[in-house]
């Protein structure tokens, strides 16, 4: 029997849209005008509803008092709420009100989809029933957010070919996991798929682990040796953190990808060998080209299809869903007793974080968290190294005690909490309290001068680059909002980033 999904909007047009989502997905679906109504369904007799979808601006009871209703009297059913208006803050009270996702307003079919699915996995574990094969390749990659299901799309398209791929980002966002599901998903599935850390590696030792060497090629080389070339040879190699590479070695990959030959350290023949390269960096490889650090005919031989993954504090709707995973996971593991819950506040309080390690740091302190829990609900206390980094946050205070009001943080932290994907409006006091940080920020100031410290007006072109970088600074990196503000498409902010070579990241000038 296919999943029942209750569907709560007073907007006929959207119960309607929301509907046609859910049946596309494969669910029956029952529609609701009112919070009242909802709450009648879901705690009365009749057929259980599996998971809600449930809009939190609703007039006579709103969808945040539908879900403390529930909570006050134990249900568990997975809500998914949608919102259209609001910033995280409201998002923030919906999690720590029991909410299991959030999406935005008009939410896409796919994305619901994602969302019902992920709600409905996890009510199956927690009551004892989790499936018993675990999914491989892109459907094994725990993900919610716009940004990365570009990813995954990009990912499954070059699964299709042998077209070399680089995977670009920060250090910790899973590029590694990627490169396993490009192979999983191609034709090279049950060939080899070897990594190789090029960052790792002793610089004398990279070519003989790499192409291999035969015996007395140098001194300590009592045997023979194959190297990695030839133990992924009809597979995958996947090459990490390819921009560490020493510069003569550079030459010889250049080579293998140009030719198929590998030459092994000590001999003076070649070999084929028949390879699918993935390679991933957290530099700017086109930067290392300019500095004379990377061949830049190699760069355009490895950089074919680049997929870049973006942080984690890009993608914040992805948090809950890792959250969760991990906690599954790690629970497993560790036996015993399983973690079954996670409390609102604490959900809350790690979808805020920033995650400058992102996933590793995240994955981090939820093995933590599992190792210092002695019940079956993951609490904020158990995150004290997280809650110090965050403005504003005591365990002291209330049952909820991550508190987002203008007393306990600035309003600058309050921007620095928002998620990408939810449209919202600074105000007058909002723009005032950012600028009245940046400007104690001493070196860091981003506040704008229109004339020099001689008198004279500044060139255009100087006022132009300074106002980019305060708004990215700003809008915390949220590039469709810094293009809105500035009144300019994202083509011509992405352009304008180039020519003043603006890290968009990092957006303050470097010092002289």
């Amino acid at each position: 029997m296919s999943k029942l999904i209750l569907i709560v909007d007073d907007d006929p047009v959207q119960r309607r849209l929301l509907k046609a989502a859910a049946e596309r997905a494969g669910y029956e679906s029952e529609l609701v005008a009112d919070g009242r109504a909802a709450l009648d369904r879901i705690t009365g007799s009749g057929r259980p509803v599996d998971a809600v979808v449930l809009d939190l601006m609703m007039p006579e009871m709103g969808g945040l008092e539908v879900l403390e209703r529930l909570c006050a009297v134990g249900n568990t059913t997975p809500v998914v709420v949608q919102t259209g208006q609001g910033g995280i803050e409201t998002v923030v009270k919906a999690m720590r009100a029991g909410a299991f996702d959030f999406v935005v307003k008009p939410v896409s079919p796919e994305r619901l989809s994602v969302a019902l699915g992920n709600a409905l996995k996890v009510a199956r574990i927690e009551t004892g029933s989790a499936p018993s094969r675990r999914p491989c390749g892109f459907n094994g990659i725990v993900a919610a957010s716009p940004a990365m299901e570009r990813v995954i799309a990009l990912g499954r398209r070059s699964a299709a070919s042998m077209i070399p791929v680089v995977l670009e980002g920060e250090s910790g966002v899973g590029k590694e996991m990627i490169a396993q599901a490009i192979q999983a998903e191609s034709s090279r599935r049950d060939k080899p798929f070897v990594t190789v850390n090029c960052g790792a590696i002793p610089e004398n030792l990279v070519e003989s682990i790499l192409f291999g060497h035969e015996k007395g090629a140098f001194t300590g080389a009592s045997e023979r040796h194959t190297g990695k070339f030839v133990e992924a040879d009809g597979g995958t190699l996947f090459l990490d953190e390819i921009g560490d590479l020493p510069a003569d070695v550079q030459v010889k990959l250049l080579r293998a990808v140009q030719f198929g030959e590998i030459e092994t350290v000590g001999s003076r023949m070649t070999r084929k060998v028949d390879i699918r390269l993935i390679s991933a960096t957290n530099k700017d490889l086109i930067e290392e080209v300019k500095a004379g650090r990377f061949r830049e005919d190699l760069y355009y031989r490895l950089n074919v299809f680049p997929i870049h993954v973006p942080a984690l504090r890009k993608r914040k709707e992805d948090i809950p869903q890792l959250v969760r995973h991990f906690a599954e996971r790690f629970s497993i593991v560790r036996g015993g007793q399983r973690i079954r819950h996670i409390a609102p506040d604490a959900m809350a309080l790690l979808t805020a974080h920033d995650w400058p390690g992102n996933i590793r740091e995240l994955e981090n302190a939820i093995h933590r968290a599992i190792v210092l829990c002695d019940s079956q609900t993951l609490t904020s206390d158990l995150f004290p190294q997280i809650a110090a980094q965050m403005p504003g946050y005591s365990f002291e205070e209330s049952e909820f005690a991550f508190e987002l009001s203008a007393s306990a943080s600035t309003e600058s932290d309050r921007l620095y909490l928002m998620s990408p994907s939810i449209e919202t409006e600074p105000d007058a006091a909002l723009v005032a309290g950012a600028e009245t940080n940046v400007r104690e920020a001493g070196e860091n100031r981003l506040t704008l001068d229109a004339v020099t410290p001689e008198g004279e007006v500044r060139p255009l072109s100087e006022v132009e680059e300074e106002l980019i970088r305060f708004a990215l600074s700003f809008y915390r990196g949220q590039m469709s909002e810094v293009a809105r503000r500035l009144g300019i498409g994202r083509s011509t902010l992405y352009r304008k980033l180039k020519d003043y070579a603006i890290n968009p990241d990092h957006p303050e000038r470097e010092a002289a």
